[in-house]
């Protein structure tokens, strides 16, 4: 026994010797995982204070060079709901976007009459974007989210039974009624989700882009598939009709009511001078700007990408809608990898190499003959505009007071790419073929490089020594105050 009991002393001595913190990052993720479980409470942090990291202001349990708060259910789920929010309108819009060549067949139309049919999907994304912030800061989140997926939803049908009965008027309503879904769910979901990021303190924006874009993945290849075997329109739209809707019960449930409507109370003045107070913010204009130019770049893509190929570099049809799920995948794998870069680098440097990447590939997809290099470049032009849009959002919403105004604002302003890019680029397509017109988009991706330090850079929190007002809310008030040294060992 008494080697037993000697053996048993020492490990107890060279446990006791041991500093506290010292538990290494093998057991950090074992930790992280269940304390995300057993403590479900927004109010509950893991974070950095001096003496080391817990559960706790008062005790530490390890050491990590980060913080990052833990969620709770409800909010987990809330924040899953609005990936499939996101989700839902990238496969509706990849699902009509790839089948635009035989929709344009069986509707009999020029590529400049193609372009007004595609007007109305202009029109009613601006009628959307302005009705959906005032919407918003009456009525909250969750009624406008509802209502404007269910007209995407909706338009499904409309855009198949026009080009099953062969009338322009019809799609072009059809399109109407989709923009009007997406203009008014763009503000009510962004809102949704700045408001996630505040309540978590972590960076989720470009996740919830990058479900929209895997959606058009995966929507573009099941378009594609559908080309591919001469599919009717109208049963590939229906079928997309059936699972949205699916979507949409079940995630709807998960948003709460209400948010949203507390910015404008909060303001110093009321709604009605919302409007004026962030138009006279330079900052927030020059924002704008950049979500300007990257939704263009966005945008032109996902009208015209499928018909650029077929006429500008003579691919058939199902290899045009090939090049598109390539673009979608790229702009997929760009904002999914967006926040680390944005961690690491901050948005002024992503946003600018985003343009950066995006000129390039549009150069290549405009002056090369070969469309072997085109189709490879619209790899970089996914690239290029997949955090543009998001990041600028999340910019707007960090700007300053009256987050649904704010953001409202620089939606609208990226939306206004909308509204005059594809009847514009059709137009000039007509005129001088859809490669030329792209040099339109080219000049505004070249001029967002300038723009993107108006977009600054989220400061990391205290684990990267910010201040203490840069704490999350909801932390124990005991972080925002340093914690005692530790007591040096005694030695002897």
């Amino acid at each position: 026994m008494a080697p037993c009991s000697a053996m048993t002393s020492s490990a107890a001595s060279r446990m006791r010797s041991r500093r506290r913190g010292s538990l290494g990052p093998r057991v950090l993720p074992v930790i992280a995982v269940v304390s995300a479980f057993y403590f479900p409470y927004p109010s509950v942090y893991i974070c950095t204070y001096p003496g080391g990291v817990g559960l706790s202001p008062t005790r530490a349990f390890f050491r990590i060079p980060w913080s990052f708060p833990l969620i709770d259910r409800a909010v987990r789920r809330r924040r899953q709901a609005l990936y499939l929010f996101f989700f839902l309108p990238g496969i509706c819009m990849s699902s009509w976007v790839t089948r635009t060549p035989d929709v344009r067949d069986q509707l009999d139309v020029s590529t400049g009459q193609m372009g007004m049919v595609l007007f109305g999907l202009s029109v009613g994304s601006m009628g959307g974007i302005l009705c959906s912030g005032r919407l918003v800061s009456r009525f909250g989140t969750r009624p406008v989210i509802g209502i404007g997926t269910s007209l995407i939803i909706a338009s499904m049908v409309v855009i198949g039974g026009g080009s099953s009965v062969q009338s322009a008027p019809m799609v072009a309503a059809g399109l109407c009624l989709f923009g009007v879904g997406m203009g008014a769910c763009e503000v009510a979901v962004n809102v949704d989700g700045a408001d996630v990021e505040r309540l978590t303190d972590t960076t989720v924006m470009p996740t919830l882009h990058g479900c929209f874009s895997l959606a058009t993945v995966v929507g573009g290849l099941a378009g594609m598939a559908a080309t591919a075997a001469d599919f009717p329109v109208i049963w590939h739209l229906v079928l997309v009709t059936a699972v949205a809707t699916g979507i949409l019960v079940y995630a709807l449930r998960a948003i709460p009511a209400g948010t949203g409507t507390s910015d404008t109370s909060r303001a110093p003045g009321s709604a009605k001078d919302a409007g004026p107070r962030v138009w006279k913010d330079r900052k927030l204009l020059l924002i704008g700007g950049i979500v300007l130019a990257m939704a263009l770049a966005e945008g032109a893509a996902n009208d015209w990408l499928p018909l650029l190929m077929v006429d500008g570099h003579g691919l058939d049809a199902a290899l045009g809608s090939l090049v598109f799920v390539g673009f979608a995948a790229a702009m997929t794998l760009g904002r999914f990898s967006g926040t680390f870069f944005l961690n690491r680098f901050g948005r002024a440097t992503v946003l600018r190499a985003s343009a950066i990447s995006g000129a390039v590939g549009l150069v290549l997809v405009i002056f090369s003959d070969s469309a072997v290099v085109a189709a490879a470049a619209v790899l970089f032009w996914g690239l290029g505009a997949s955090l543009g849009f998001p990041v600028a959002l999340s910019a707007a919403g960090d700007s300053g007071p009256d987050q649904t105004a704010r953001v409202s604002l620089v939606a609208t302003i990226g939306y206004v790419a909308f509204l005059v890019g594809p009847p514009s680029l059709g137009f000039l397509g007509d005129h001088y073929g859809l490669r030329s017109a792209m040099v339109v988009v080219l000049v505004f991706v070249t001029a967002a490089i300038a723009l993107a330090p108006a977009a600054g850079s989220r400061s990391p929190a205290v684990a990267h020594g910010g201040s203490p007002q840069d704490i999350p809310p909801g932390a124990p008030d005991a972080l925002r105050s340093p914690a005692p040294e530790a007591a040096p060992d005694k030695q002897g």
